[in-house]
């Protein structure tokens, strides 16, 4: 047997053992003994962009194969990977020193939460056997025994990777947001069907119990009729720059001439101030990261993490967060597409994300549902303070004098409604009634959603053996990320946008629909 229709056969194999129950290669549970996973049951996993978010995606796979990594920059992610084994010897260590003994501490982490050891180990003694590439595509035209990538690159090449891989039939995960452009993510949703695969977009708060519980409080009608929602995030303060000129240039005017401290002045000086040759690390292939983007000279502002900033890359704090804040709403709520959206923001120059911004959503009325205006604030911008909240102040750590009781600082939503107000953090957390005498006498919801009992990585790989149906597939996924991206569009069209969805098209502004897609660039392309 060749080694494609060996790869198809296992995958087929995978997907079909625990239906047909037979066949000479099933090795019984039995025979292996207690807590040992037949080499049937497990899937083979390969991981691209392992040096951010890309790496718990892996850790959290870990009692599968990982057999393939790849990353186009080796430093920073050869060393997210070393960094495995000081996390076992943590797990293994108690505080103090030592090994064992009564004084050993669970990692407080809760992406950690559940972990047995074992997992942790058999991720570091497997991940030197796994074979390790710079080009993707290497990657999947080399080795054929793969089932199955991990996709955690910088957003631009979410669609490009992913779609690659399910043409060879691989089921597929991939960090939020799914997309770049709205575009793409249609192109995927439809590629999932088509291809009859398993998918799932990385919004973990998706699978949580307890962020289940808050989408059966809306859909009970805990707070009656629902017209009014506010999301907001803290991000990007802190975590990344936005609102930069792009690096380079000189700090003079025409002929040398000085240039005035004014706006347009102090950007071109900041602009040469952070610019300078910056040569491209050894291990960094700048033009496989650039991939389907623009040419643009390597500088570390861009490179690791921060290209979330820049537009050529990324999508900005509504791109990172919007999965896990916005998912509630459009869930609860069966929002659907938006009909009008408008963005307003600190000074954007089409390079780099403004430092704040605010976007108004209009939803339609859905059947007994009403109209819905959602509100979208990042950067430092907050909702309104609910009047349900306590005025009793303190001081903080500062002596400054604040309320006691104020809103999750990290992000959250809050609904209004007609019989009161529901607030949950972010990732669906915490639901909580308002005013409080309604949450104490409502009680907790019925459950009917159900719950998923593994991680949200470990729901995908179930899926992609047929054992159950995953949490936040690219059916659901994409639609969500196009709500999301339409807040981009409206920023970077600089206008109020109106939006036909079932042509996918911005009806008011011609211009804006340039930015419903990708150009793709450098001899890359997205197949149909």
């Amino acid at each position: 047997m060749d080694e494609t229709k060996k790869g198809v056969s296992r995958r087929h194999f995978i997907e079909t053992a625990a239906i047909t129950g037979a066949g000479i290669a099933i090795v019984p549970r039995h025979v292996l003994g207690r807590g040992f996973t037949p080499p049937s049951d497990l899937l083979n996993i390969a991981c691209v962009g392992i040096g951010g978010m890309g790496r718990n995606n892996m850790r959290a796979v870990g009692s599968q194969n990982i057999v393939a990594l790849c990353d186009v920059d080796w430093d920073y992610a050869g060393k997210s990977v070393d960094r495995f084994t000081q996390d076992l010897e943590q797990r293994r260590t108690p505080q103090g020193g030592g090994r064992g003994g009564q004084n050993a501490q669970p990692n407080p982490d809760p992406v950690r939460q559940g972990e047995p050891v074992e997992t942790l180990q058999r991720l570091v003694e497997q991940l030197p056997k796994a074979k390790r590439y710079t080009d993707y595509r290497e990657m999947l035209s080399q080795q054929k025994d793969i089932d199955a990538v991990i996709i955690a690159t910088p957003d631009h090449m979410h669609a490009t990777i992913a779609s690659a891989a399910m043409d060879l039939g691989k089921h597929v995960y991939v960090q939020k947001p799914l997309t770049w452009s709205v575009e793409e993510a249609r192109l995927l949703a439809k590629k999932a069907k088509d291809k009859k695969i398993a998918t799932q977009m990385g919004n973990q708060g998706h699978s949580g119990a307890e962020s289940r519980t808050t989408v059966e409080y809306l859909q009970e009608g805990a707070i009656g009729d629902i017209k009014e929602v506010h999301v907001w995030t803290n991000r990007p303060l802190g975590y990344w720059p936005q609102g930069l000129p792009r690096p380079g240039g000189t700090a003079t005017g025409a002929n040398g001439a000085p240039l005035a401290w004014n706006g347009p002045g102090v950007e071109k000086r900041l602009a040469a101030a952070i610019g300078g040759n910056y040569p491209v690390p050894d291990k960094l292939n700048w033009d496989l990261f650039l991939g389907v983007a623009p040419r643009v000279d390597y500088h570390p502002v861009y490179h690791p993490f921060n290209w979330r900033g820049w537009v050529d890359w990324g999508q900005g704090a509504l791109g990172d967060m919007g999965a896990h804040l916005i998912d509630f709403p459009f869930w609860a709520l069966e929002l659907g597409m938006p009909t009008s959206i408008e963005t307003i923001s600190t000074p954007f120059n089409g390079v780099c994300y403004p430092n704040s911004t605010t976007t108004y959503f209009e939803f339609a009325a859905r059947g007994s549902k009403p109209a819905v205006k959602l509100t979208w604030y990042d950067g430092g911008m907050m909702p309104p303070r609910p009047v349900e909240f306590s005025d009793e102040m303190v001081a903080d750590r500062n002596g400054r004098m604040v309320y006691k009781e104020q809103f999750a600082g990290e992000g959250g939503v809050m609904y209004f409604g007609s019989k009161g107000k529901l607030l949950h953090d972010t990732y669906g957390y915490k639901p909580r009634l308002l005013p409080q005498k309604l949450h104490e006498s409502y009680g907790l919801p019925k459950q009917k959603i159900k719950r998923i009992q593994t991680t949200h990585e470990m729901n995908w790989v179930e899926a992609a053996k047929g054992t159950t149906e995953a949490s936040s597939p690219f059916e659901y996924a994409a639609r969500l990320v196009e709500v999301m991206l339409l807040g981009v569009v409206s920023l970077r069209a600089g206008s109020k946008i109106y939006y036909d969805a079932e042509n996918m098209r911005v009806t008011n502004s011609p211009s804006a629909n340039d930015f419903l897609r990708r150009d793709y660039k450098n001899g890359f392309k997205l197949t149909l």
